[in-house]
């Protein structure tokens, strides 16, 4: 890691990463942005090895960057640095390519220990997000046990719902009738547990029943 981005807004926090990024790559050259601006300002004239992105920006989502950086410089390894602990931000980081994600209220030093564990091919995640996604993804295990089957007919429905077709317009690329587009809409709504097209698509996504898009 000979080349670091440091995103983060407050400027004791990115200070204090600037000087002590060396204490997990030595030869580390660091350089700090403040906005999201300033940051795609400095990826449009070099490449890095390690980027650390605080997701609550004064203009916009760290996890924007994320996404970017993940398309226009892939092999830029990036980590989230931020107070947000939640499901909702934790996923949305690592679905736009984040390979680790630290908390800012654990010590700063332990952070950087975490960050070393980077060469040995560790994620570096802090110990609460850690348990959260083994969390997440043993409850998801168990929603999938507990879900009904779907039969080929309706993942058939399933997917175009998730894709925005109206029921005449399943009905059409299906053959079938409206009203039994609707039944099978009902039986799906049904068996997912849910009341809403958009209920549907979350839970059919979430569960692995669809295709993501």
């Amino acid at each position: 890691m000979k080349s670091v981005l440091i995103v983060e807004d407050h400027d004791d926090t990115r200070a204090w990463w600037l000087e002590h990024i060396s204490e997990a790559f030595p030869e580390a050259q660091a350089l700090g942005a403040v906005t999201l601006k300033e940051a795609r300002k400095h990826l449009k004239s070099n490449s890095y090895c390690l980027a650390l992105v605080d997701i609550n920006l004064p203009d916009g989502s760290g996890i924007d960057l994320v996404r970017e950086i993940a398309v226009s410089h892939p092999r830029t390894y990036t980590v989230i640095t931020t107070i947000f602990d939640d499901d909702t931000h934790i996923f949305s980081a690592l679905q736009a390519g984040a390979k680790g994600y630290l908390i800012k209220e654990q010590l700063l030093c332990e952070q950087v220990d975490q960050l070393k564990a980077v060469l040995q091919g560790q994620p570096p995640l802090s110990p609460g997000i850690a348990r959260r996604i083994l969390a997440y993804f043993s409850r998801l295990g168990q929603k999938a046990e507990e879900t009904e089957a779907l039969t080929t007919r309706e993942n058939e429905v399933l997917q175009l719902i998730a894709k925005g077709f109206s029921r005449p317009e399943v009905a059409r690329l299906l053959g079938l009738t409206t009203n039994t587009v609707a039944g099978y809409t009902k039986i799906i709504y049904q068996k997912l547990n849910v009341s809403s097209r958009a209920e549907a698509v979350y839970e059919g996504l979430r569960l692995g029943l669809i295709d993501p898009f």
